[in-house]
């Protein structure tokens, strides 16, 4: 079997893994009466598999709904898994009591969607750096001091901007604030919420290059989660399309955008702008079904053009892996891959 491969084609070794999530799930029970009687489980998170390697940029895509930001919650500890395993950095933190967060806190951090409201605005940009500093026992002045100012320029403000206000501020830059937040306390990995969908369009480019320019000056591996492909395709590794609540479609970055295998990865495709491409891909149309009550058989099924008897009869497979690395969740993988390698762009994504 062949190691993974970055972005670039080089490999990586097995056992460089800082995040590994097994059969995550998180469900929420909803309404009942006084003893539950009556009572519905919303399936949030239902049986989810990842893997982050150092120095990685995972992609975790789907639409709103799908289940992506209650997978970064339980990473970060802010949400109790209902089953399955969370290791950070070779530590089991599953079932971590809240206290223990401040540990977690080193290791992986979250840059939020909306840079104006993930920001108190009556808090100097100083005071919003120093915080996390002195929360976790950082108390010399001098040093305190070194790196806010060291953190600023990484994300491309000046020291002098510190004592500033929110307020102060174009949405871009309180997005490099925010960023330089979530990187003060030297996290191993950063959790992208949407970073860059709240921005304008001349200035999420500025965001996007200064993401992956910080991943490789510190040494950071990311989790992007977006509804945006285009960025996805731009910045990530790797790539795990989330369906209502399950992973559907991941593997190398390249094998995704070219060769997609199901067809909700089809149709996310699909929206994004691109002249060269030579035929559509699948799309889809509708909404997501309501999770509370999901559709009999394959929970795409209602959506797919492909659908046959066996997906509106039988739930989805298991994640098959049909290439190196490349693993879905669909009766008609095979078919439905090779009819997308027929419409794939020539020449190379960038």
């Amino acid at each position: 079997m062949h190691e993974p491969q970055d972005r670039l084609g080089e490999t990586r070794p097995d056992d460089d893994v800082i995040l590994s999530v097994r059969d995550l799930a998180v469900h929420f029970p909803l309404g009942g009466g006084l003893l539950g009687r009556g009572r519905r489980l919303l399936r949030a998170v239902d049986g989810v598999d990842l893997t982050l390697k150092r120095g990685e940029c995972l992609g975790l895509v789907g639409e709103s709904g799908s289940g992506k930001s209650t997978v970064a919650l339980s990473i970060l500890g802010l949400v109790t898994p209902t089953r399955g395993r969370i290791v950070l950095d070779g530590q089991d933190v599953t079932n971590r009591p809240s206290g223990d967060r401040k540990a977690l806190a080193r290791i992986v951090q979250i840059v939020f969607q909306d840079p104006y409201a993930s920001l108190n605005p009556r808090q100097t940009v100083r005071r919003t750096l120093e915080d996390p500093l002195r929360v976790h026992g950082v108390t010399a002045k001098s040093e305190i001091e070194d790196r806010v100012a060291k953190m600023l320029r990484h994300v491309g403000l000046r020291p002098e901007q510190a004592d500033r206000y929110p307020h102060e501020f174009s949405g871009g830059q309180r997005q490099r604030i925010g960023i330089a937040r979530a990187l003060i306390l030297n996290p191993k990995i950063v959790i992208c919420d949407e970073p860059v969908s709240a921005l304008d369009v001349s200035i999420r480019a500025q965001i996007i290059n200064l993401l992956l320019e910080l991943k490789e000056t510190l040494g950071l591996s990311y989790i992007m989660i977006s509804h945006d492909l285009g960025v996805v395709e731009h910045m990530s590794d790797k790539v795990a399309v989330m369906y209502l609540g399950r992973i559907v479609e991941n593997g190398h970055w390249r094998e995704i955008f070219e060769r997609p295998a199901h067809p909700y990865t089809q149709a996310l495709i699909a929206a994004i702008p691109d002249p060269l491409r030579h035929a559509p891909l699948a799309t889809t149309g509708g909404d997501l079904p309501n999770p509370l009550n999901p559709p009999n058989g394959c929970a795409f099924s209602p959506r797919c053009r492909y659908a046959e008897a066996v997906c509106r009869r039988e739930p989805g497979p298991a994640l098959e892996t049909r290439t190196d690395g490349h693993a879905v969740r669909c009766w008609r993988a095979d078919e439905i891959a090779g009819q997308a390698a027929l419409v794939s762009t020539e020449g190379e994504h960038f």
